[in-house]
């Protein structure tokens, strides 16, 4: 038994952790916004994964809540990508459960990542250490073919095609075998310089805005060097965010004002600060526009939850019959 295949489907996923900042942006979103105007693409709110981490339902409704406006306001179309909630398809968890059943204890006790984890104080719950096997029923489900992901996202996608893989031998030639498509990566430094991540506080929100927004640039962590003497724009955390925004001849006009001296950082700060209030204008009034309108944003997410439940719902009826269950979900 086999499934015909799609050419071409992308699938990507983002949680619900908090509210998204320049480092999601450049590092993540903007490209599954790229992207899915050349393919087909599910792009979906990974809520049962933040379980693992959130344990406040009014914080779990709020970040799914912000995670949907901030992509439908810089630039998701739901009218060419398949946007929804992950807890919307409960066929997915059924999905994962099966792939337990063939999935060896070893691959998963060799995930990098629940280690990381670990060390880092997040209790080591069932759900975080089975996180991979829900990632691959989040893709197979779909017949994904093609999965954008960092670098410490690599290796579920390959667990994932093991597990694909481990399920074809045993029952039947279902799952395609996804490929990973490996982020562009920007160097985004956070106000501290570390790289900009919300466990580390150091974050510039996308949406963030007047004096909230100016205070945390105009923070950005700098050398002493005095105003009137040359500075280093290539090691200067100010002029590393600058340069996501700006053209080649801005960067290299503000590079110019670096090596000739007479400039301090605080101005570099105020046209960084420019920068961002011109590239996320439009997007903030749509933001607001949206969230002025739950309702609509609701259809939205319930509308690609139908078409994403239908896709699930194909694939199920296919493992069920592999697996010599009775077919009673298109019944």
């Amino acid at each position: 038994m086999s499934i015909n295949q799609p050419k071409k489907r992308i699938l990507s996923g983002v949680q619900p952790s908090g509210k998204l900042h320049l480092g999601n942006y450049f590092g993540a979103v903007r490209q599954h916004i790229e992207l899915h105007h050349s393919a087909e693409c599910f792009l979906f709110i990974a809520d049962y994964h933040s379980l693992t981490t959130i344990h406040d339902a009014k914080t779990l409704r709020e970040n799914t809540s912000d995670v949907a406006l901030d992509y439908l306001a810089l630039g998701l179309n739901p009218e060419k990508a398949i946007f929804f909630r992950q807890s919307d398809v409960p066929e997915v968890t059924e999905l994962a459960w099966i792939f337990s059943t063939v999935t060896n204890m070893g691959l998963l006790e060799r995930a990098v990542s629940f280690k990381e984890k670990i060390e880092k104080g997040i209790d080591a719950s069932v759900g975080l250490f089975y996180y991979p096997i829900l990632m691959a029923a989040d893709i197979l489900i779909y017949r994904s073919t093609l999965v954008p992901v960092g670098k410490d996202q690599i290796q579920h996608v390959e667990m994932t095609q093991d597990i694909a893989g481990k399920f074809n031998r045993t029952y039947a030639n279902i799952f395609p075998i996804p490929e990973y498509k490996l982020d562009k990566e920007s160097k985004v430094p956070g106000i501290d310089g570390q790289k900009m991540s919300k466990s580390y506080g150091n974050t510039i929100e996308i949406f963030a805005e007047g004096k909230a927004l100016e205070k945390k640039v105009m923070s950005i962590v700098t050398d002493s060097t005095p105003v009137a003497d040359p500075k280093d724009h290539q090691k200067c955390n100010v002029y590393t965010l600058y340069s996501l925004f700006a053209s080649e001849e801005e960067k290299k006009q503000l590079a110019e004002k670096y090596q000739a001296g007479g400039m301090g950082y605080g101005e570099a700060k105020k046209s960084l600060l420019a920068k961002i209030n011109t590239y996320f204008e439009t997007a903030r009034i749509k933001r607001k526009e949206l969230a002025a309108n739950p309702g609509v944003v609701e259809e939205i997410l319930r509308d690609g939850a139908r078409k994403a439940r239908a896709e699930a719902r194909a694939t199920i009826d296919l493992v069920r019959d592999a697996v010599g269950m009775k077919n009673y979900l298109n019944a």
